[in-house]
């Protein structure tokens, strides 16, 4: 259940951006036509040649409503009905000449307005924040797309980054306290002094520009010789259900192999059903398990092996 402060927030920016980029004006970007005529132009500029049906569903419009705008676009000579072909109930809808010359000029003053007034203002690493910000809010309430997921090594100020977030993640979905944080700021602090032989990589996971996930391999902490272990597989929310997780591990075992390793094993808890399946998938087998107490939960920890 929302939280009345998160509710009022939401509908404080809802009204603040209304207002910064414009929506609020009788006509968009200096032309006659409503917010609504804009989007459908859009729409048609971008789909090139399409159907009533298609636009309606992609703007989330009430065909009525849809039908009345097109039949005013089209009484203006900006929209054009083409012939029909095949299924009768759908209309073909394409822009006309004059219609792209008014999506030209909506996309030449989007930009200008884009750039005058959201971005030209701040500072570098200020518009870095803010589209960065649309990015997470883009990812987090669009239906998922068929997205390029890319395998990188990690950036200046990542390592705090994603010890920041696995703590915060850790604390909401399993409630895990500080300690949590201490050990793992330890875990990637231990990575980064480690000698580069043997072999050790992380990995981070990005969609659309956003980090999605990562993991590590080091030599295993017991000193075992030929022995990896993986650490820190975590995926980001927004992006579970995608297969992050599993190109992560997939990753992770391959540089294992090519460097050498005989095994590569892994220590996790039984509660994190998820990570424990893509381990299962990947060909781990459970070596032992033992029960403890920390982060303030009693929790079951379990050793999974996978011999290379």
């Amino acid at each position: 259940m929302a939280e009345p402060a998160d509710i009022a927030q939401v509908r404080a920016f809802n009204r603040f951006y209304t207002r910064i980029i414009g929506l609020l004006e009788e006509g968009m970007h200096q032309t006659l036509h409503t917010l609504s005529e804009a989007r459908v132009i859009y729409e048609l500029d971008k789909a090139g040649t399409t159907t009533s049906a298609m636009v309606a569903e992609t703007l989330g419009m009430d065909r009525a409503q849809l039908s009345r705008l097109v039949g005013k676009l089209v009484s203006q000579d900006i929209v054009a009905v083409l012939p029909r072909a095949g299924d009768r109930r759908s209309v073909p809808l394409a822009l006309t000449r004059e219609g792209r010359e008014v999506a030209k000029h909506f996309n030449a003053m989007s930009d200008a307005t884009a750039a005058e007034t959201l971005l030209d203002p701040l500072t570098p690493f200020e518009q870095r924040d803010l589209v960065g910000s649309m990015r997470r809010i883009s990812a987090l309430l669009a239906e998922p797309e068929e997205t390029t997921l890319v395998l990188r090594s990690s950036r200046v100020g990542e390592i705090g980054w994603l010890i920041h977030r696995q703590a915060v993640l850790y604390h909401l979905e399993q409630g895990w306290n500080g300690e949590f944080e201490t050990l793992i700021t330890r875990i990637y602090a231990d990575f980064e002094a480690a000698p580069s032989t043997p072999a050790k990589q992380l990995w981070v996971a990005e969609i659309e520009g956003e980090v999605a996930g990562s993991v590590f391999v080091l030599p295993a902490e017991d000193g075992e010789e030929g022995t990896a272990q993986l650490r820190m597989l975590y995926a980001e929310p927004m992006f579970r259900g995608r297969g992050v997780g599993g190109r992560l591990v997939a990753e992770a075992v391959s540089f294992a192999k090519m460097s050498g390793y005989k095994r590569i094993m892994l220590w996790t808890q039984d509660c994190l059903a998820s990570a424990r399946s893509i381990y299962q998938k990947a060909g781990f087998v459970l070596a032992k398990e033992e029960r403890h107490h920390s982060f303030g939960a009693d929790l079951n920890g379990q050793y999974w092996v996978l011999e290379l």
